[in-house]
């Protein structure tokens, strides 16, 4: 068996624990006809009984971690395992028709589910259709004996393996006891990576095969360092690892003398060192790692969260947690962000060729107003808890912003009108993300009051490659000449109107990048909370004006990534 695979390190640092395989269970079986119906009837009530406990274990668990409200959605789920018509139907079908357990469960259950779903004019019995089809699928693993994953339930410490991880998932995943994951898909900008270096798990995602090969329970070195996976190692490589892992504690342990220090370059210029967050809980790492600032603030996390759209009021608290924790310091909040990759249950998106170039972010917002105005009243009543800054995302046109801003405005007016306290020094930005709102820059400068550059999605687009895309993965160049060119133009543009410019990309943590970025003129980095002290670290070590040589260099003399990397790693061996 292969016990060694490559992939790409999305989160660093060391994990060795047992294997936990999350990737959809085989629930296929054949309809047979049985002589013991009796037998199957009670197979049957056995396993529904099964799944009320196994339910009601998940509900109390939801109810500690996620609230008392999110647990409610499995009410449902124990109403449908204790539906006695539905049962009774199948129990008629098993000893009127002679089948087996599986199939009088899945003839009924599709019966249902067929039923509920043709309500189109009952909302809440359409939703009813997904509880059924839900427990069916659990109730069918308890007859077959096939183990269905959940992430939440996990109580002792593995590596998590999957195909791929969505953004609900990894939100599941427990730091506790989930040490690390790896995929076989993916990238490092991928949400999955993200969250991980949000959770602080090392992950190595892209490994194509790791699901193939790992079984349940195997022993896995994974080092979220170089992108290595070990499946079932020897003694020698286990000891290895484990030196490697004591190796980067003890760096990590330097990193965080540097907690309380000012971000200041080797020629002393400050430069603000801020952290991305997806959730009031995310606080935690960006104190823990001395984050001059909230960078990103995520919310779109708030909706897909919820089982609906979160109210004026649930949104406020959330809000208002994060800026007074943050105590004075800045928070840039990114409205919602929904669409592409991150969708609703509750809000119909229409089915598009490429979701990433579609309907989503502002586009939602300005179609939807009402939405939009909740985030909004409820942004403008938490700003007086803190230093609040709102950044709108995916721009691409000054008619789209001047829109958003309107519509702020005007919920501000409401708000004061109404007698509601509201900040008066409330910075309001944008994303720079699109192609088009990069190179008319020096216009939006006049009109916005800062820049935050997401290099994610920018980079993409620039190159006209789907990140996500293996097969063309390898145009994902952060240090492409073209985009460093693009993110000098949008520096300067806000600069010259006496602005600033912020990058809340992957890009603003990346060790390559953070030498040019900081010679491009940069005012605020925004990460993961995991890379703030290393990069801290880095960055006491650079003069900005050596670095702003190298930018240049970089710009006008290399041709290729290639040649970019040389230059930067050759700066970095001359480094005290």
């Amino acid at each position: 068996m292969k016990n060694h695979l490559q992939g790409i390190a999305a989160s660093d640092g060391i994990a060795i624990a047992k294997a936990y395989l999350l990737t959809e269970p085989d629930l296929s079986f054949e309809k047979r006809k049985v002589e013991d119906s009796e037998g199957e009837v009670a197979r049957l009530l056995e396993s529904f009984e099964t799944a009320k406990s196994e339910v009601s274990a998940i509900r109390e668990k939801a109810a500690v971690s996620l609230g008392e409200e999110e647990a409610q959605v499995f009410d449902a789920h124990l109403m449908v395992l204790s539906d006695p018509e539905m049962i009774g139907s199948m129990n008629a079908n098993i000893r009127d028709n002679g089948v087996n357990a599986e199939s009088a469960l899945s003839d009924v259950a599709g019966m249902f589910i067929g039923m509920f779903e043709a309500m189109e004019d009952n909302p809440y019995m359409q939703e009813r259709a997904a509880d059924i089809r839900d427990v069916t699928e659990r109730v069918l693993s308890h007859l077959l004996g096939v183990k269905i994953p959940n992430p939440s339930t996990i109580t002792e410490e593995v590596i998590v393996v999957a195909k791929d991880l969505t953004p609900s998932d990894t939100a599941q995943l427990n730091r506790d006891y989930v040490k690390g994951f790896v995929t076989d898909i993916g990238g490092r900008t991928s949400h999955s990576a993200i969250m991980a270096r949000s959770l602080e798990i090392p992950a190595i995602v892209g490994s194509k095969e790791i699901t193939q090969i790992v079984k349940d329970g195997d022993i896995i070195i994974l080092d979220g360092l170089d992108g290595d996976v070990f499946i079932n190692p020897d003694e020698e490589t286990l000891a290895a690892y484990k030196k490697k892992a004591e190796e980067f504690s003890a760096m990590q342990a330097e990193w965080h003398k540097l907690k309380n220090a000012n971000t200041v370059t080797a020629d002393g210029k400050h430069i603000e060192l801020a952290a991305n967050i997806g959730t009031p809980k995310d606080l935690e790492g960006v104190v823990a790692n001395g984050a001059e600032a909230v960078g990103l603030y995520r919310t779109e996390f708030l909706y897909m969260d919820s089982s609906d759209f979160p109210t004026e009021d649930e949104q406020f608290d959330a809000y208002k947690a994060v800026l007074e924790g943050m105590e004075g310091k800045p928070v840039v909040v990114r409205t919602m962000d929904i669409g592409g990759d991150k969708e609703l249950p509750y809000l119909e998106l229409p089915k598009e060729m490429n979701p990433f170039l579609g309907y989503r972010a502002i586009r939602i917002c300005l179609a939807e107003p009402e939405m939009f105005r909740t985030q909004l009243r409820a942004l403008l009543r938490a700003s007086v808890y803190g230093k609040l800054r709102i950044m709108f995302p995916m721009i691409a046109t000054l008619n789209e912003f001047r829109a958003a801003k309107a519509m702020l405005e005007e919920e501000k007016a409401n708000l004061l009108a109404d007698g509601v306290e509201v900040a008066d020094d409330i910075q309001v930005g944008i994303m720079i993300e699109i192609p088009a709102a990069a190179v008319l820059a020096h216009q939006f400068a006049k009109e916005v009051d800062f820049f935050s550059i997401g290099t994610n999605d920018l980079i993409q687009y620039t190159m006209a490659a789907d990140r996500m895309n293996q097969q063309v993965s390898y145009l994902y160049q952060p240090y492409n000449p073209a985009i460093l060119t693009l993110i000098k133009h949008v520096i300067d543009a806000s600069h010259a109107e006496g602005k600033w410019t912020g990058m809340c990309g992957e890009m603003a943590g990346d060790q390559t990048a953070v030498p040019l970025l900081v010679g491009l003129g940069l005012d605020e980095f925004s990460m993961s909370a995991s890379s703030v002290l290393k990069t801290r670290s880095l960055m006491k070590r650079l003069d900005s004006k050596e670095m702003e040589k190298l930018a240049d260099k970089a710009i006008n003399e290399c041709t290729t990534v290639e040649e970019v990397i040389a230059l930067v790693e050759e700066m970095k061996a001359k480094l005290v």
